[in-house]
């Protein structure tokens, strides 16, 4: 039995849930997200629409045990998503590099001979609070936001890995909470022999 998958999703007030043969809707303040699950499980709306369970009639099921705790957890992030939401904060390091958004597309400049356009996915909100880096000091910042945790972190991911941070002088894209361990670079020796 699960530990996460027994535990019952609570549904703050101002959330509706609604079910539909394998599919689950919840809308709130922020918007709507929907998740169809494996028919292998079983998802109960309680009638005051309060809290929702998971329920794995087959335990003994190794597969429906590794879906039991996945269904719960999705369901979960679909309620924090619809009233608080998901942001990822970003960051530039690296003179001349800067960010912007132009026509649905996120535009960026990271030292290539080009610029990197990349589509920004359905639901996904871009903020841009420093546009361009000033020496490599001072970065260049922007956030993603979105309902669907799965959406905004798989395109925060696609975007560090269009310059992801080298060791050396940390210039690139990189989380704004991401730690980067710096190398040594060479160090000549002074004075000729």
């Amino acid at each position: 039995m699960s530990r996460i998958g027994k535990k019952p999703v609570a549904v703050p007030k101002g959330v509706k849930v609604e079910q539909h043969e394998q599919t689950v809707k919840v809308t709130g303040p922020l918007g709507s997200a929907e998740l169809t699950y494996d028919p292998c499980l079983t998802v109960k709306v309680e009638d005051s629409g309060s809290r929702i369970d998971v329920i794995n009639p087959q335990p003994e099921i190794r597969r429906n045990k590794e879906l039991h705790g996945t269904t719960r957890a999705l369901l979960a992030n679909m309620i924090v998503g619809v009233t608080q939401g998901y942001q990822k904060k970003m960051e530039i390091y690296g003179t001349g590099y800067n960010v912007k958004e132009q026509g649905g597309k996120l535009v960026l400049q990271v030292g290539f001979a080009h610029l990197v356009e990349m589509p920004i996915p359905k639901g996904v909100k871009v903020t841009i609070d420093v546009a361009a880096t000033r020496g490599n000091d001072v970065p260049a910042k922007f956030s993603l936001a979105s309902v669907d945790k799965c959406v905004v972190a798989q395109f925060a991911a696609e975007v560090r890995k269009v310059k992801p941070p080298e060791p050396y002088k940390g210039k690139g894209i990189r989380y704004a909470d991401e730690h980067i361990r710096h190398k040594v670079g060479k160090a000549f020796a002074s004075g000729a022999a």
